[in-house]
């Protein structure tokens, strides 16, 4: 359950091992390929062409992959190469967004809050809630229709890119998207820190003795803050790449998940908690425009 439901066990005061661990890999990462790679490009030690000067930060991200390897096995090394990988994608996209040419910037900052929130799925996991913690807690394997409306989303740009540069253009609308992106993970992140132990990335469909209803924070001023921030990310991501199509489709797939996601999960929390979360429904809002959950007549 994202929301609303609540286990009364201890508050974590310190980050597990696995969250520690994922973290040294995404920052040494990140650092390595940012501090190796920056002063080559900037003092022109690699050939004057983007692909070629991309031939380095790969090689330093291989280097770090075959240390892991060897130094990590079972879940330690899944957690750290996966954490590895998106400290990797942050910093290419930092260097996309210093060297490469203007109209493939917007792609950088677009990957940038890809692969931080990918990343900070699985830190806030493991910090809030690490007896749920799993490979699974970083979302890349979030399901085969996100992969190809990721793909989808990257296609557009490309094509846009090589048929109608000019379109990619104005920095100022998908600066736009750079706010609901940093707006749309606040939300999410807060709501994760508000909930603890009761948030997954799974719904729950049987209620614990010890569950209780949770109606303060930033659940008493939407229901869903997990998925409202989810949903301003989402599309924000495509208002950076500026893509009219995607923008649209993203918009309305969005909406259409989180719409069937709320009603079937309210079903659940009304046989939870009855009277209590029919009180909370009337006092306060889904949180997404249009939706209302699954009401009582």
């Amino acid at each position: 359950m994202t929301n609303s439901g609540q286990r009364t066990v201890p508050m974590e005061t310190k980050l597990c091992h696995e969250g520690r661990l994922s973290l040294y890999c995404y920052l040494i990462t990140g650092l390595v390929v940012l501090l190796a790679t920056v002063p080559q490009i900037y003092y022109g030690t690699v050939p004057d062409i983007w692909g070629a000067a991309m031939w380095g930060p790969v090689l330093y991200y291989a280097l770090i992959n075959m240390v892991i390897r060897y130094l990590l096995r079972d879940n330690d090394y899944q957690i750290a190469i996966r954490s590895s990988f998106l400290g990797f994608i942050e910093a290419a996209s930092i260097l996309v967004i210093l060297f490469a040419p203007d109209e493939f910037k917007q792609f950088g900052v677009y990957a940038f809050f890809m692969a931080f929130f990918h990343y900070s799925e699985f830190l806030a996991i493991a910090w809030c809630n690490p007896n749920s913690l799993s490979t699974d807690s970083f979302i890349l394997n979030h399901s085969i229709h996100y992969a190809l409306a990721a793909i989808t989303s990257w296609i557009e740009f490309g094509l846009e890119v090589w048929l109608l540069p000019e379109l990619k253009s104005y920095y100022y609308i998908w600066l736009v998207g750079v706010v609901l992106c940093t707006i749309g993970e606040i939300i999410r992140k807060i709501a994760m820190i508000t909930a603890r132990n009761s948030f997954t990335h799974l719904v729950q469909c049987e209620k614990a003795d010890n569950h209780k209803l949770i109606t303060h924070g930033i659940y008493a001023y939407m229901r869903h803050p997990s998925y409202v921030g989810w949903f301003w990310w989402s599309v924000g991501t495509q208002i950076i790449l500026l893509n009219p199509v995607c923008i649209l489709i993203y918009a309305i797939v969005s909406w259409k998940f989180f719409h069937d996601r709320i009603f079937m999960e309210e079903i659940t929390l009304l046989n939870f908690f009855r009277s209590d979360y029919y009180k909370y429904q009337q006092q306060v809002p889904t949180g997404l425009p249009f939706i209302k959950g699954y009401l009582v007549d």
